[in-house]
């Protein structure tokens, strides 16, 4: 009993981190309206690491001061943060935070084959290929043929957010190397290390002094920083410790639904059979992709 309530808590978590980043694509998309990607994301990063760095010393925990940790937080934070992010603003200059979320959504799929012809570090089983599958299928019956229809426009933006995807798949398998630090050191470690490469890039490129950003795009730095950063990043560290690089990675098709019911309550929009389907497809999918292995047990003879 107490580990299927083990199972539920990391399951709700899952849906949170689906919805703090399904969000992030819509936090962007104002957020690029007036200010320009690096100097965004450097924000973001900046931010949310000192977020996090504030909470630690409230905590009363304090970040490694050993180099070889820190390098390990630069390529997470290349991974998982600089690269991806810049990668992804840099795109919704030019195609819709719908069609993002629905490029980024292919994590999973990375993550499995990175997993299976690379590291080999987590078995792959039939389940968790069933689930990607039923996941996939549930997100195309949800997107419908008609948003497929302009995978042909802005190739190169496409293209950045597919490579973003790549390297958020990297980043779930090379994040399993932080097993055994509190879940806000890898966290904040790789958002600072992220904040220190983009920052200067940023005053050189941009000249940041020089913006004039609008409030609803630094309201929506300010969401995006906090949130869908700082708050998420604790939950994704969290949960590759307990589910695993795939099962963590599998939150991407959540995000598909979480956009529908954001839909219905401010938008008015209402799914059509074929999109309740799809998450049902969707829930099931993450379902048998993030529960653990049945352990079976065969009792003694006497």
């Amino acid at each position: 009993m107490t580990t299927q309530n083990t199972m539920l808590r990391e399951l709700a978590l899952l849906a949170v981190l689906a919805t703090l980043w399904g969000a992030s694509y819509t936090f962007i998309k104002a957020g690029v309206e007036t200010i320009p990607p690096i100097t965004l994301i450097a924000a973001r990063t900046l931010i949310a690491g000192l977020v996090l760095l504030a909470v630690l010393y409230l905590r009363g925990v304090r970040l490694p001061t050993d180099k070889a940790v820190w390098k390990r937080f630069v390529i997470q934070a290349c991974l998982n943060s600089a690269v991806p992010f810049t990668l992804i603003a840099w795109a919704e200059q030019s195609i819709d935070a719908g069609l993002a979320v629905i490029l980024n959504s292919t994590t999973p799929i990375f993550t499995l084959l990175l997993t299976a012809f690379v590291t080999r570090h987590e078995s792959v089983t039939g389940r968790k290929l069933f689930g990607i599958m039923v996941g996939m299928a549930g997100t195309c019956l949800i997107i419908g043929v008609q948003a497929l229809t302009g995978l042909g426009q802005a190739l190169w933006a496409q293209l950045a957010v597919i490579f973003a995807t790549i390297c958020y798949a990297g980043a779930a398998i090379f994040g399993k190397g932080f097993k055994g630090f509190d879940p806000m050191i890898p966290a904040t470690g790789s958002l600072i290390s992220g904040a220190a490469i983009l920052v200067p890039i940023s005053l050189v490129v941009d000249q940041p002094w020089t913006l004039q950003p609008s409030m609803s795009s630094l309201l929506a730095l300010l969401g995006l920083s906090v949130f869908s950063t700082a708050l998420a990043f604790i939950i994704y560290f969290r949960l590759m410790q307990t589910l695993g690089s795939v099962g963590a990675t599998s939150q991407a098709y959540l995000r598909v639904p979480v956009g529908v019911v954001i839909g219905m309550i401010f938008l008015g929009e209402m799914p059509d059979a074929s999109a309740w389907a799809g998450m049902l497809c969707v829930l099931v999918g993450v379902i048998a992709m993030t529960l653990p292995a049945r352990q079976h047990k065969f009792a003694k003879q006497a």
